[in-house]
């Protein structure tokens, strides 16, 4: 990830949340005006119009609204949508959130194409049917489940920060995260039961791009034998820590858990020597060589 970084981090789109909720509003606009001719239908990603030379839908279907609700719903959603991704962008750094984006986006065309491929399967020569299956089900491949999988990497990450539900009820991001997690496996377990089973790859392209990335940012760190080392040279050392002196330690902001007992420390394993940061410093702090 770090080599990949030096090559092609000065090509990451700078405040990409915002720019994604300005794709969102545009949609909305077009969605609810009063016009003769239905827009975002020319938008959607539908395979079966790609194939016939419509190019234009593999980019332009992040216009379509992640949702359709009333005016206030719509305004929680979207200043929901910025608070977790601009946090984000800043704990992973712009290039790293480029790159969750864009790999989510990507593995939805790709959910999309194989949806169009079952169902052509699936029905033969009635590719007929096909087509005008993927014209109903193309408006669910949107950017909803690629927000849905920011939630559920922000719950992975922050999993003790406290929002307030519906504004009123104090809730940990680890158990809407939970919550989340649970439906999605409900509904998929709906689409399969109803015999339609290819509407789960939008669902599969989000927790993929969670997967992906999530396995990948050191949660499984701590099983490699060199990081077992550590950790055990670690354990003895603060057994003869004399009393008063601190446990963990930034090594970039200096705080410590007296500073904040709900911190999290941990080791990073791409600096030379034992260096530990904060929770919130993990991510964006430069690597000592």
């Amino acid at each position: 990830m770090s080599n990949f970084e030096k090559k092609f981090g000065k090509y990451a789109i700078d405040n990409l949340t915002i720019k994604l909720i300005i794709c969102y509003i545009i949609g909305y606009v077009l969605s609810y005006a009063p016009l003769k001719v239905n827009i975002l239908g020319y938008l959607t990603l539908n395979p079966a119009l790609i194939l016939k030379g419509q190019v234009w839908r593999l980019f332009t279907w992040i216009f379509i609204p992640p949702t359709e609700s009333n005016l206030f719903f719509i305004l929680i959603m979207l200043y929901f949508y910025y608070s977790i991704g601009t946090t984000m962008e800043r704990v992973w750094g712009k290039y790293r959130y480029n790159l969750y984006i864009f790999t989510g986006f990507i593995l939805m065309i790709v959910a999309a194409f194989l949806s169009y491929l079952v169902l052509y399967l699936q029905y033969g020569r009635v590719a007929s049917y096909a087509a005008e299956t993927m014209v109903f089900l193309s408006a669910s491949f949107n950017t909803y489940y690629i927000n849905m999988s920011i939630l559920l990497a922000f719950a992975a990450t922050f999993p003790d920060n406290v929002i307030l539900f519906m504004f009123i009820i104090p809730l940990k991001m680890k158990w809407l995260g939970i919550f989340y997690a649970a439906y999605l496996v409900y509904e998929a377990g709906s689409y399969i039961y109803h015999g339609v089973a290819f509407a789960c790859f939008p669902i599969l392209a989000s927790l993929c791009t969670f997967g992906i990335f999530w396995l990948t940012s050191g949660r499984f760190m701590h099983l490699r034998p060199r990081e077992v080392k550590r950790r055990n040279e670690f354990k003895r050392s603060v057994k003869m820590t004399p009393p008063g002196v601190t446990k963990h330690k930034c090594a970039f902001c200096g705080r410590t858990e007296e500073d904040d007992p709900n911190l999290e420390f941990r080791f990073c394993s791409k600096c030379n020597g034992n260096y530990e940061y904060c929770q919130d410093h993990l991510f964006t702090h430069t690597h000592v060589k």
